[in-house]
């Protein structure tokens, strides 16, 4: 890959010693410059938006949470930033939720060093992937949910937050009480407004008595 400067590399693994390693493959290459490392969802967060590195490498499963939850938080802060996956999962859940957080690529650690290597390379430049192992899977999840009801592809996060407009909360008291920033919860109405298809936070609670009402419904 050639570039003027070095790709900025956020490592994010809680498990010490692949975190290590991460970083000294990383630190190999010329063209990758590690700018820091994190070993929970919260500290990925904070280091993102600290360093603005150009490309997160993120695992799922974190002590504090959820790696895919984090991707979300660092993209709505700053959608320039890509993420990309780096797990021992391969369930479809986990695949879908990454992409739907806004994850540039997946992939599962048995893979070679320099095959990771490339993937940050790749996303870096803007492209998008998916390990060959995961893929068969996602598509078939993609045609069977065409006609899903829209609320099915909200978040726990946006879920919490959706809750919480129906209660007309401001967005500055739903960042009080999820602990974001006020733009963080911004990005994260858009998001469910869009998701919803509704233009306003009015038309969201609606939607959102509507579909208790058709779940309670015997």
């Amino acid at each position: 890959m050639s570039t003027d400067k070095p790709l900025k590399v956020l490592v994010v693994d809680d498990h010490d010693i692949v975190r290590k390693g991460l970083v000294m493959l990383m630190s190999r290459h010329d063209d990758l410059q590690v700018v820091g490392e994190a070993g929970t969802a919260a500290e990925a967060v904070e280091k993102a938006q600290e360093l603005s590195p150009d490309v997160v490498v993120m695992d799922i499963r974190l002590p504090d949470g959820s790696g895919i939850e984090a991707c979300r938080e660092i993209r709505a802060e700053n959608p320039q930033v890509k993420v990309l996956m780096l797990t021992s999962y391969g369930d479809d859940e986990a695949v879908m939720g990454s992409i739907m957080a806004g994850a540039s690529g997946y992939l599962l650690k048995e893979i070679r060093s320099q095959e990771i290597v490339e993937a940050v390379r790749q996303v870096g430049a803007g492209q998008s992937l998916l390990d060959p192992k995961v893929t068969a899977g996602v598509l078939e999840r993609v045609r069977r949910g065409g006609d899903d009801d829209p609320f099915a592809q909200l978040t726990d996060q946006e879920r919490r937050i959706l809750d919480s407009i129906a209660e007309g909360k401001t967005n500055r008291e739903i960042a009080e009480e999820v602990h974001l920033s006020d733009k963080t919860v911004k990005n994260y109405v858009s998001n469910i407004l869009s998701k919803l298809e509704v233009s306003r936070r009015s038309q969201a609670a609606a939607y959102l008595a509507d579909h208790r009402a058709r779940r309670d419904r015997p």
